[in-house]
């Protein structure tokens, strides 16, 4: 694939990196490096990536951008997310195409979950 001028890395803000990364770890097995105490990188996620030390959070309601996973069972990823400290701030909904949901993680910073099937 021809990396020229594609999306190839994202970055977030973090309120607590230690909280975040064990979000990610455990509801949906990310791999972090640190670099330093205020910044820690994850890769081979779909999209690279990284969390900075922060006291702001990217939502939806303050203009961030979303981003999306995708699921093949959005109920056991709910589950998880919830389980793991993420907090639900839109209930699954349908729409044409599939149904989501939306979560904050425990800085804050709000992604969705998709599914093809309810």
């Amino acid at each position: 694939m021809n990396k020229h001028e594609k999306l190839n890395y994202v970055e977030f803000p973090a309120t607590d990196l230690a909280a975040t990364k064990a979000f990610f770890s455990q509801a949906f097995n990310w791999q972090f490096t640190d670099y330093g105490t205020e910044y820690t990188a994850f890769n081979g996620e779909g999209l690279s990536g990284g969390f900075f030390q922060s006291p702001l959070a990217s939502t939806t309601a303050t203009g961030g951008a979303l981003l999306v996973f995708f699921s093949n069972d959005i109920h056991t990823t709910q589950r998880k997310v919830t389980l793991y400290g993420g907090k639900i701030v839109k209930p699954i909904y349908e729409f044409p195409g599939g149904c989501r949901f939306h979560f904050t993680e425990p800085s804050g910073n709000e992604f969705a979950v998709w599914a093809e099937q309810h």
